[in-house]
């Protein structure tokens, strides 16, 4: 008897999975918009519920996704202020006069100033841009062939050159690097722009414009190559 109530638990769970892997196959895409939305857009949220004074929920966002990000202050987004970024010297300002970045990314904004998203603006591009990319593509997905290797590569190599370019300019201190001045760019195009353009990371500036673009490019490029492929295999 015990045997028997055994073998038929066994089938039961057996039929469960089977009918959970043929509804995820049919599904994958819905479950990976709602997942992978909670996960891209729950920082939006942080500095909503610092807004409300809900701090405690607040910092445990920034807390959780500062493991995923740099949230530098002065290359992110601010909500509820009369800026929507910040340059470097405000938030010294604002905070503490410093270029430690270790310090630097635990300001997490004020009444004043409004609060930062807990994503960077790199982040927010790359990470947005793939999930948004995957709603484009589902209704176009029979027009759209995958994207080859070599293209795929292609779209990535900007992020990479951005921000391995960002990472070795803040081995110099924030601030204080050559993709903080852009001097070499000024001296290219003859100074052609402002020099705000150049210099900081403020919105408009040459590195704000390179690090929604390069995110951009790199989510589109994941998409395009990646989900062809898992659409086929499904």
């Amino acid at each position: 008897m015990r045997n028997s109530v055994s073998r038929s638990t066994a089938v039961t769970y057996d039929q469960s999975t089977k009918s959970f892997a043929h509804w995820l196959t049919y599904h994958w895409l819905e479950v990976f918009l709602v997942i992978y939305g909670l996960w891209v857009f729950l920082p939006f949220l942080a500095p909503v519920f610092m807004k409300l004074g809900w701090t405690g929920a607040g910092n445990a966002l920034y807390f959780f996704y500062s493991f995923f990000c740099h949230q530098l202050p002065e290359r992110s987004f601010f909500l509820f202020g009369p800026k929507i970024m910040y340059p470097l010297n405000e938030i010294q300002a604002a905070w503490q006069n410093t270029i430690d970045p270790m310090i630097l990314r635990k300001f997490t904004g004020s009444a004043t100033l409004g609060w930062k998203i807990a994503w960077s603006d790199r982040m927010i591009s790359f990470y947005t841009s793939i999930w948004l990319a995957a709603v484009i593509w589902w209704p176009l997905r029979r027009r759209v062939k995958p994207l080859p290797w070599q293209g795929f590569v292609l779209l990535l190599l900007p992020i990479a050159l951005d921000g391995g370019t960002h990472m070795l300019s803040d081995f110099a201190g924030i601030g204080q690097g050559f993709r903080d001045s852009n001097q070499w760019l000024a001296l290219l195009m003859n100074n052609s722009f402002a020099a705000s353009f150049y210099a900081g990371a403020a919105l408009g500036s040459f590195n704000s414009w390179m690090r929604l673009i390069t995110g951009t490019l790199a989510g589109l490029g994941i998409v395009w190559f990646a989900f062809p492929h898992i659409q086929e295999s499904a």
